[in-house]
C-alpha cells in the first residue's frame, strides 16, 4: 500500500497548489537554515584525523614567570619555548615528534614573467610528513641528515608547485625564498585538513594554509623569527640566540604514540621533565603538566566557539517556528478533505489505513521540501563562502549533509503531520454522510 499512498501524495500536491506551495516553501526555508548552520558547525568540529586522533598529543607546560601570576589563572601554555622543543625531539618518547613554526617572506620564481610575491609556510621536523599522512605528488620528504644540518631544502604544495612549474615535476630545481637558494626535495599532494589543526596557534584553524615547508633547523640557521603567535614573559636579552635561550613559548609541538594506551606514561616522562627543569629553576609556577590529544586539543583552543553553537539552536527554533506553521497549513489541507475520509471509512478503510494514507502523504510534502531545502541550503553555503576566506573553507555540503537534510526535511514534515494526521482520523463517517 506505500507506493499506492505514495501516489496518491503526489497526486494530491496538485490539488491545491497554493497551500501546497506555501507548505513546502515553509518547510524549505526552515531546513535550509538549519542546515547551513549545521553545515558549517559539522565541517568546523570535524575530525581531521580520526583514524589516529587518540595517539597524536600535544604537552602543555607553563613555563611563565611567577612575577604578576595569580595561581589559578589560565596558564600560557598553547605553545612551548625553543629549549623545551629540543629536549622534547630529544626524548625518543613516542613513535615521532615534531616541532614547527611559521614563516612568511617573499619568493623569487625562475619564471621572468612572474614577479616576486609573499608565500607563507611551516617550519618543520622531518617527523611532521610521517605523522600526519601527508601525501606527495613528486619527490619525498627531506632526509633526517637534512634535518640535523638545517639544510636549505624545501617542500612545496601543489598549489604553489602548479603556479611555480605548471604541471612539470620541479623536484630538484632550486626556488628562492627570502634571500636563500633552496632545493626542492618534493611537492605535497592535494592535503588541506579542516580544521587546520598541526599549526592552529598562529594560523588559525580555517584562515589559510601553508605553501610550503622547510626544516626548522634551517629556519633558525638563517635566524629567522616565526610567524604567528609569540608569547614571552620577563625580560629577554637582545640577540637571535638569547631568543632561542629564552622562556618565549612560539613553537608547536606534537607527539604520535604507537598507541592510545601509552597516554599515561607519557604523562609520567612529561611530570618528571618539567620537575627537573624546576630543580634548573625553570617552570617555577609548578603548574599542571597537561596532555591533549588532538580532538581535546580543538576543544580547548574552543575551534568551534559558543557563539557558533548558539547559531545552530537558533537556527533549529526557526526550524521549529516553521513546523508550527505547517501544522496549521496541513490541518487546513486535511479538514477540507473530510468527506474523503468519511465516504472511505463508510467503505470500510480502518483510521490505521486513513492514518498511514496521510502521513505518507506529509512525507512527501517533506521530500519536495527537502529538494528545495537542499537548493536553497546550497546558494545560502554559497553567500556565506563569499564572506571571507575562513568562511569560504567552511561554508561546503557534504555527502552526509546532502542526505541529513532529506531526511531532516522529511521528519520534520512527518512531526508536523502527526496532529493534522490525528485529527483526519477522528472523522465520523455517519455525520459526513449525512451532511453531504
Amino acid at each position: 500500500m506505500f507506493g499506492y499512498y505514495f501516489k496518491l501524495g503526489v497526486r494530491n500536491l496538485r490539488r491545491n497548489p497554493a497551500l501546497t506551495a506555501l507548505m513546502v516553501l515553509t518547510l524549505a526555508i526552515g531546513v535550509a537554515a538549519s542546515v547551513s548552520t549545521l553545515t558549517i558547525l559539522h565541517v568546523m568540529s570535524g575530525n581531521p584525523m580520526p583514524h589516529k586522533s587518540d595517539r597524536l598529543i600535544v604537552p602543555a607546560f607553563d613555563n611563565g614567570q611567577l612575577e604578576g601570576y595569580a595561581p589559578g589563572e589560565k596558564p600560557d601554555d598553547d605553545q612551548v619555548s625553543y629549549r623545551d622543543a629540543m629536549n622534547l625531539l630529544a626524548s625518543g618518547q613516542g613513535e615521532r615528534r615534531t616541532a614547527m613554526m611559521g614563516l612568511g617572506g617573499p619568493m623569487d620564481a625562475e619564471r621572468k614573467d612572474l614577479a616576486p610575491f609573499i608565500v607563507s609556510g611551516g617550519a618543520p621536523t622531518r617527523d611532521f610528513f610521517a605523522m600526519f599522512d601527508i601525501p606527495f605528488l613528486y619527490g619525498q620528504a627531506w632526509t633526517e641528515a637534512d634535518d640535523k644540518a638545517g639544510a636549505d631544502v624545501m617542500v612545496l604544495t601543489r598549489k604553489l608547485s602548479e603556479k611555480l612549474y605548471g604541471s612539470a615535476n620541479p623536484v630538484g630545481k632550486r626556488v628562492r625564498y627570502n634571500g636563500f637558494d633552496y632545493l626542492i626535495a618534493g611537492v605535497i599532494d592535494r592535503w588541506d585538513p579542516v580544521p587546520r589543526f598541526h599549526r592552529i596557534v598562529g594560523m588559525g584553524a580555517f584562515d589559510r594554509e601553508d605553501e610550503f615547508f622547510l626544516p626548522m633547523a634551517s629556519a633558525t640557521r638563517h635566524e629567522w623569527y616565526n610567524s604567528g603567535n609569540t608569547s614571552c614573559t620577563g625580560e629577554t636579552e637582545a640577540g637571535y640566540q638569547a631568543f632561542l635561550n629564552s622562556e618565549c613559548t612560539w613553537i608547536q609541538f606534537w607527539f604520535e604514540l604507537h598507541s592510545a594506551g601509552d597516554r599515561a606514561a607519557l604523562q609520567n616522562w612529561v611530570d618528571g621533565y618539567a620537575a627537573e627543569q624546576r630543580k634548573l629553576g625553570r617552570m617555577k609556577r609548578a603548574a599542571p603538566n597537561k596532555l591533549y590529544n588532538l580532538t581535546e586539543w580543538m576543544e580547548y583552543l574552543k575551534v568551534v566557539g559558543n557563539d557558533n553553537r548558539l547559531s545552530a539552536w537558533l537556527a533549529f527554533g526557526f526550524l521549529v517556528l516553521c513546523l508550527v506553521n505547517t501544522v496549521g497549513l496541513l490541518l487546513a489541507k486535511f479538514s477540507v478533505r473530510a468527506s474523503e475520509v468519511g465516504v472511505r471509512r463508510a467503505l470500510g478503510a480502518s483510521r490505521k489505513e486513513i492514518f498511514h494514507q496521510f502521513l505518507i502523504e506529509t512525507a512527501v510534502v517533506g521530500f519536495a521540501g527537502g529538494i528545495l531545502g537542499l537548493l536553497l541550503a546550497l546558494g545560502a553555503l554559497g553567500l556565506i563562502s563569499l564572506q571571507s576566506k575562513e568562511l569560504s573553507v567552511v561554508a561546503h555540503m557534504d555527502w552526509l549533509m546532502l542526505f541529513v537534510t532529506f531526511a531532516m526535511a522529511i521528519a520534520a514534515a512527518m512531526l508536523a503531520g502527526l496532529l493534522p494526521t490525528w485529527r483526519a482520523c477522528q472523522v465520523t463517517p455517519a455525520l459526513q454522510l449525512k451532511s453531504q
